[in-house]
């Protein structure tokens, strides 16, 4: 429920907004005669809390209740034994590296945050960094440069982080930047919500916060790479996996 409860705490002002809003509707109803109207004006407010209550549900089963953070699911695509050196990307919350070290203790992780995100001047943030804090070896990246020697690295894992990157061109970057640090074989795990009819219909307009899987492809064909597998983690996300041949 943690990561449910910063969901909540980020988004706070347009929960409250929507509330406001559902109450003003049912206080107009009461003021006038029309039976239609009433209806309309109830049944509008009615979906507006029922829209705020399916998204924090949802938002329990994606972070709080799903594989998205536990990455169990990756075992079938990779053999952790066989793996030296990770990377993972994260938008100024981290709740993944720390659970990583400690399982995998014989690899050597490189955590990075996108420099510049937007979660960065957030009003949550300083509590999620609280609840998660920063990994005392992160280092911050530009997502277009990335600061590592070729075919250096087998595996990059990017949770919730690279919907961040808001420009195509950059985004593009990253690919290319991306398949030149990977060995031969090595993946580029990627982990999003997509902006989709099932996204839109919990999380209303929110899901435009997200990228189309039309999107991610135009962001990863110019870097010569084909997601190889799409993996639905919940009705609301999939996990990307990218190999380099």
């Amino acid at each position: 429920m943690k990561i449910t409860q910063l969901v909540i705490l980020f988004n706070y002002k347009k929960i409250v907004l929507g509330i406001l809003i559902s109450l003003f509707l049912f206080i107009l109803s009461f003021q006038i005669n029309s039976s239609l109207w009433i209806i309309l004006l109830r049944s509008f407010g009615i979906l507006i809390v029922l829209n705020i209550l399916a998204s924090i549900a949802a938002s329990y089963i994606l972070y709080d209740n799903s594989d998205l953070y536990e990455l169990k699911g990756l075992n079938e695509f990779l053999d952790w034994e066989k793996i030296e050196n990770a990377v993972v990307i994260h938008a100024s919350f981290d709740p993944l590296s720390r659970k990583l070290e400690e399982k995998y203790g014989h690899v050597k992780f490189t955590v990075c945050d996108i420099y510049g995100n937007r979660h960065e001047h957030e009003n949550g943030i300083e509590v999620s960094k609280k609840m998660y804090p920063p990994n005392p070896k992160e280092i911050r990246i530009s997502p277009d440069t990335l600061p590592f020697e070729n075919e250096s690295q087998d595996i990059i894992l990017a949770v919730t982080a690279l919907h961040e990157i808001l420009d195509h061109q950059k985004r593009v970057l990253f690919f290319k930047e991306a398949k030149r640090i990977l060995k031969k074989g090595g993946l580029i795990i990627i982990s999003e919500q997509f902006r989709d009819v099932t996204n839109f219909i919990f999380f209303n307009i929110g899901s435009f916060h997200f990228l189309s899987q039309k999107q991610w492809k135009k962001s990863i064909s110019p870097a010569e790479m084909k997601i190889f597998e799409n993996k639905k983690i919940t009705p609301f996300a999939n996990m990307l996996i990218l190999k380099k041949n």
